[in-house]
């Protein structure tokens, strides 16, 4: 036991005089789990449908171990050093914002557009995200870092349309959005997915997975927007339904 303790001390010396302080891993995945956003842009409110609303996935996002996820559709791996400059630019950029930005005194009014949000990361761990309402009509009357940190994310979100992968998760959300008078033939509702219960108003939205999950993508073909077509469920109702792919750790 003395032997087993005499060690022990000499390791730990040993690291202080190597300069033992903890590197910085707010950025990087976490062992036991999987790896958490470190920056990402997204949008919200606006003048937009129901289902929109509903379905619209973050423009990107970034995580820990490198992955980028654009438009929930796109992906990509950055390298280490990539993903870090990344971060340490969003921190640089987002680093005593507000919650929510205000434009510059004389800015005219914009309405009806979605609100820009943009997040990072923080060393302490804390996401931190801060919103920027009209944020692409409004550029000249935001802080410079405002911009550059959605050019910055923008260009993630590009780099991967051209370059990633097909996204595919193996957890989907849902939409139906009740269709009375749409044209077309209602298909009879798909085997596995459940069917939309008590009133709805304005959609009817559930997050599935494992099997029914892939029964909602093997029923409703994937088309111009995530994925759209007519149903009619047991009691006749119609519905439009349309779908997306959940991205890693989304509720």
């Amino acid at each position: 036991m003395r032997l087993r303790m005499i060690l022990l001390v000499a390791v730990m010396a040993l690291t202080a005089a190597c300069g033992g302080a903890e590197p910085d891993t707010s950025a990087a995945a976490a062992d036991d789990g999987p790896a958490e956003p470190v920056a990402s842009w997204g949008a919200e409110g606006g003048f937009v449908t129901a289902t929109m609303n509903a379905l619209r996935p973050p423009r990107v996002v970034l995580y820990g171990d490198g992955l980028v996820i654009a438009d929930a559709s796109k992906r990509m791996t950055l390298t280490d050093a990539e993903t870090g400059e990344v971060v340490a630019r969003m921190r640089e950029y987002l680093g005593g914002q507000p919650p929510t930005a205000a434009p510059k005194p004389g800015a005219p009014s914009v309405t009806d557009v979605p609100d820009t949000v943009l997040g990072v990361r923080g060393k302490d761990g804390k996401m931190t995200e801060v919103r920027v309402p009209a944020l692409e009509q409004l550029a000249g009357f935001y802080p410079r870092h405002l911009v550059d940190a959605k050019k910055l994310m923008d260009g993630l979100a590009t780099r991967a349309a051209a370059e990633g992968a097909d996204y595919v998760g193996d957890r989907v959300r849902l939409v139906a959005d009740e269709a009375p008078s749409a044209e077309g033939k209602p298909s009879p509702w798909p085997e596995g997915v459940p069917e939309p219960s008590g009133a709805v108003d304005p959609v009817w939205q559930k997050d599935v997975e494992g099997e029914t999950a892939s029964a909602v993508t093997k029923a409703v073909p994937a088309g111009q927007e995530y994925g759209r077509s007519l149903f009619r469920t047991g009691s006749g109702t119609v519905f439009v339904l349309s779908w997306r792919y959940l991205l890693p750790g989304e509720h």
